[in-house]
């Protein structure tokens, strides 16, 4: 127990000189500018009992001041360009898209790469963009000239011993930063489990998978996170809640569905512990459909998935990108515009489409369902800001 206090006389007489001292200075004088031996502080120093401006938030407020609502929800846009003719890109960055992808495949050599890419850095009226690419390595490697290593599939990439598959994954990192290229739409961090590696249509298949366990598949992914992030190249783990477990491909096939897979799967958790990364890499959403987690909806328009298991149970809260929905097979009876909007009512962040065609389509959806929905548009003002919260820990919005 604190003892009575017995000096509020002193206190109080100390409390009125001060009163006094405040007053005899001119009429209109403040305690800032009333005399050199105030002990007020000098100008330019921080109240202690202020926190410190977050740098990344103010880099936001600013982008977002300079921007109109469509340049906002141009944003929350990646849109594809085939890799053989990239000059659609041009057009696209002087619009304010959010991102480009580099579609298909290219004997290309890095220098010229980087030379568009350059020119879209440089062209781009807001926030510099994103310029993504699938180069996870086997028969998924878009970038396959001169200035880029040939890539083994990452079921090959796991059997490396760890400082082996650390510096290949620095290489990567590199070779795709020369290029101008800030986004990977890899690694792959779904578990196949062992056995069934020909029968998973979509990843074991392929190849694609760097284990069979997530014991074996965290370790090497999270290398390759790292190895792309040491460069300036963020990285994409692909494709939440995991198919692993599927056996046909949902940019083929429609109706995709995996009956296996809960919020306490083997393939969730690996995602789990990947996306709290200091590296902060984005999670690319699953096409296919998970009954047991919410029986009404693809991954990608599910709240249940995306918001509830994603964000709120495992804690994520960086950037969620939807894999294709311009020309996947899994969307094909699903209008463009509501492909888009659905998604974000979900939770999520950017949309991918590799075709650019549908890119209006969809823009204009999100913008009329925007003004319409007062709930809807501070939705999208949550993407935006994510979006652009990512933009400006990768340095695109200086």
């Amino acid at each position: 127990m604190r003892p009575p206090v017995r000096t509020r006389p002193a206190v109080l007489l100390a409390l009125l000189c001060l009163v006094l001292a405040a007053c005899s200075g001119s009429p209109g004088t403040t305690a800032e500018s009333s005399s050199p031996s105030s002990s007020t502080a000098p100008t330019g120093t921080t109240d202690p009992t202020t926190p410190p401006a977050d740098p990344v938030a103010q880099q936001v407020d600013t982008a977002l001041a300079g921007m109109d609502r469509r340049a906002q929800v141009a944003q929350l846009f990646v849109v594809g360009v085939r890799l053989e003719d990239l000059s659609p890109g041009d057009a696209l960055v002087a619009g304010g898209v959010g991102g480009v992808f580099l579609a298909g495949r290219s004997q290309a050599a890095a220098t010229d790469i980087a030379a568009v890419t350059g020119r879209w850095t440089d062209s781009a009226p807001g926030p510099r963009p994103w310029v993504a690419v699938d180069q996870e390595g086997g028969q998924v490697q878009s970038l396959q000239g001169p200035g880029f290593d040939r890539l083994p599939p990452a079921a090959e990439q796991g059997q490396l011993p760890p400082e082996q598959l650390a510096a290949l994954a620095g290489t990567l990192g590199a070779q795709l930063a020369a290029a101008g290229i800030n986004l990977d739409l890899a690694p792959v961090a779904d578990v196949v489990p062992a056995g069934t590696e020909a029968a998973n249509d979509p990843i074991g298949a392929f190849g694609r998978q760097y284990g069979n366990t997530t014991a074996d598949v965290v370790p090497d992914v999270r290398a390759v996170v790292d190895g792309l992030a040491a460069h300036g190249v963020t990285a994409t783990l692909k494709h939440f809640p995991g198919l692993g477990l599927v056996d046909a491909n949902t940019d083929e096939a429609a109706g995709v569905t995996d009956d296996v897979t809960t919020a306490n799967s083997e393939q969730v958790a690996a995602f789990g512990e990947l996306a709290r990364s200091d590296a902060d890499p984005f999670v690319m959403l699953s096409s296919a459909t998970y009954p047991r987690l919410d029986p009404g909806a693809p991954a990608t328009f599910s709240r249940q998935v995306v918001t509830t298991l994603l964000r709120g149970f495992l804690g994520f809260d960086g950037v969620v990108i939807t894999d294709d929905v311009g020309a996947a097979a899994a969307f094909e009876d699903v209008p463009p515009g509501d492909r888009a909007v659905r998604f974000l009512e979900a939770g999520g962040t950017l949309v991918l489409t590799v075709t650019e065609d549908v890119y209006p389509e969809m823009l204009d959806a999100v913008l009329a369902r925007d003004g319409a929905d007062p709930g809807f548009s501070a939705t999208v003002d949550a993407a935006v800001r994510t979006a652009l919260t990512a933009k400006a820990e990768a340095g695109l919005l200086g």
